[in-house]
């Protein structure tokens, strides 16, 4: 069984991060003491300074030419078979809602999430445990010093390959979103007509009112006529021929009526709708590369990569004043991160956003298909022993911090990744002594 020191050590790990969490909880709902724009800039903080020189640091301090070949091999297929699967789904669902939108139900079809969103928000559920603040205690407690080390390369591995795909994933529905918007093929008095609606006046009134009437007439112009106009029509008809129908109808009606005012009306033809251009899958592929090429976290895992490579061959450390340096910034991430999960928590309705059904599916895909899969997958690649058991027993840690960072980041299903890492921080302890005892059985 595992001892009570190993316990105690879990929970001396967990300790903190609800000390933050609660901080942030409490910073929000009760003292007031920020507003949205302070607690987003908070999390920009985290993810553009704090994340990526914490991956910098966890990348750069790894041994690349003695790493577990076989516990890569595992956690590699783990995860790819979660994102295979998932993006299948993803595209069933594509089609199934296309198919729908052909036989008339587009209501239905686009009320529904993009199954991209889905995929992303799964494939962290399932596949990107905390390693380092909640593995490590309790692993080492379980199966010894070793597994520190363990955990530390399949942290690598997640920053340098899997935190890349996931952020790939972001900026993929982040530039097909934003390239659907801008790129309408909008005609020249169509873009005219909506520059003239959203005019604003100086005197500080707004040109609204004027355009909702003319929007109320596009069928029909109801033109009112003075007899004084008429009366000029008339004579205007008199000496150029191309209005003379006109006037002279608009006369005839003067005639026909009271004498006070006339009213012509004008069929004009129904406006024709306006279609966006569906950028190809190529182009938005190529928007979201460019932009992950820009982003922080890439630079910082392959920068980290390129100094472990020639750090552990050569036989040379970092120098103590740059490692300090990093030091500063990188211990922020982790309490930042879970600080900013509290503020966010504290932003909501209610303590749970994404509701009870929700969050007990992503308990069930956290804590159980993510182990049985990593166990497959270790069974697959002929692993066996306490390795076996630590692959597994790692998978049903809870939810990364570094999850719910990207997702606020983007604003994609924050609520079910804040849930998921204060609810599985809970929730962990009791099930990995779980898996503990029937791995050991």
């Amino acid at each position: 069984m595992i001892p009570g020191s190993a316990v105690y050590h879990v929970v001396e790990a967990m300790a903190p991060l609800y000390t933050a969490a609660v901080l942030g909880y409490a910073s929000v709902r009760w003292l007031k003491a920020f507003s949205d724009e302070q607690c987003a800039g908070i999390n920009h903080f985290v993810a553009l300074y704090a994340v990526p020189v914490l991956i910098f640091h966890m990348v750069s301090t790894n041994d690349p030419y003695h790493m577990n070949q076989r516990l890569i091999a595992a956690d590699t297929l783990q995860k790819a078979v979660m994102l295979l699967a998932l993006t299948a789904w993803a595209f069933w669902s594509h089609f199934r809602a296309a198919r729908r939108r052909r036989d008339g139900g587009k209501q239905e079809a686009s009320s529904s999430s993009s199954p991209i969103k889905w995929v992303v928000t799964n494939f962290s559920v399932a596949s990107l445990p905390n390693t380092i603040i909640m593995g490590v205690p309790l692993l080492d407690g379980m199966y010894g010093s070793v597994s520190g080390g363990l955990m530390k390369q399949i942290v690598v591995m997640q920053f340098c390959i899997w935190y890349n795909v996931v952020i790939f994933l972001y900026e993929f529905m982040a530039a097909r979103d934003g390239t659907a918007k801008i790129s309408p093929a909008v005609p020249a008095e169509t873009a005219d007509e909506n520059h003239d609606r959203s005019m604003v006046d100086e005197s500080g009134g707004s040109s609204i009112h004027r355009h909702a009437a003319d929007r109320s007439s596009h069928h029909q112009v109801v033109v009112n006529i003075e007899i004084t106009e008429v009366a000029a029509a008339a004579a205007v008809a008199s000496t150029t021929t191309a209005p003379v129908d006109g006037a002279a109808a608009a006369k005839e009606l003067g005639a026909e009526d009271d004498g006070d005012a006339n009213k012509v009306a004008v069929d004009l033809p129904p406006p024709t709708p306006v279609q966006p251009q569906v950028p190809s899958v190529m182009h938005v592929v190529w928007m979201a590369t460019k932009k992950l090429l820009q982003i922080p976290n890439t630079y910082a895992s392959f920068l980290g990569l390129i100094w472990s490579l020639m750090a552990f061959k050569i036989g040379f450390s970092m120098p103590k004043i740059v490692g300090d340096s990093l030091f500063i910034i990188y211990t922020t991430a982790v309490g930042l991160s879970m600080f900013a999960s509290g503020t966010f928590i504290a932003r909501q309705s209610r303590f749970v956003p994404c509701g009870y059904t929700i969050a007990s599916l992503s308990m069930l895909l956290k804590f159980l298909i993510g182990p049985v899969i990593m166990l497959l997958a270790s069974l697959a690649v002929g692993m066996h022993g306490t390795l076996l058991h630590i692959a597994v027993v790692q998978a049903a840690l809870p939810l990364a911090v570094t999850s719910f960072v990207y997702a606020e980041e983007y604003k994609v299903h924050a609520d079910i990744m804040s849930t998921g890492v204060i609810l599985g921080i809970f929730i962990s302890l009791p099930v990995t002594i779980v898996y503990y005892i029937l791995l050991g059985l």
